[in-house]
């Protein structure tokens, strides 16, 4: 049984780390396609209404998809700090734990910190700029 719960357990933590992979990869993506497309619409579309709507449009989803990504990484953080957690219990009950470095969670942590860093900052980036052309 111990088993079965172990490979549970190890299963979990690659789904979290596919799923923080799908946050940062989109988030940055779409960072960097509002930032262009915004910025092509600040550097040649004057003062035409039209193009501004659809600059906050952007802008709207931009914080939307970044709002969303930015909390999924924090449960991502939750749910492997959580797990990590549960293994590190199962080993020592086992008497296994000294092949497990519990300072791997602060890395992992640590880790999460940068993706949300560059999640934010290539968002601000995405954000300011086209404005800063206009």
């Amino acid at each position: 049984m111990i088993e079965r719960v172990h490979e549970h357990i190890i299963s979990e933590l690659q789904q979290n780390a596919r799923t923080d992979t799908i946050f940062v990869i989109t988030a940055i993506l779409l960072n960097l396609l509002t930032l262009g497309i915004n910025t092509g619409i600040a550097g040649g579309s004057g003062d035409d209404v039209t193009w501004t709507i659809v600059m906050i449009l952007f802008v709207a989803l931009l914080v939307v998809v970044n709002a969303v990504v930015i909390i999924g990484l924090q449960k991502g953080k939750q749910s492997r700090t959580k797990l990590i957690q549960g293994l590190l219990k199962m080993y020592q009950d086992q008497g296994v734990s000294g092949y497990y470095d519990e300072s791997l969670l602060a890395n992992y942590n640590t880790r999460y910190n940068l993706f949300i860093l560059a999640a934010v900052c290539t968002g601000v980036i995405a954000l300011v700029v086209p404005f800063v052309v206009r």
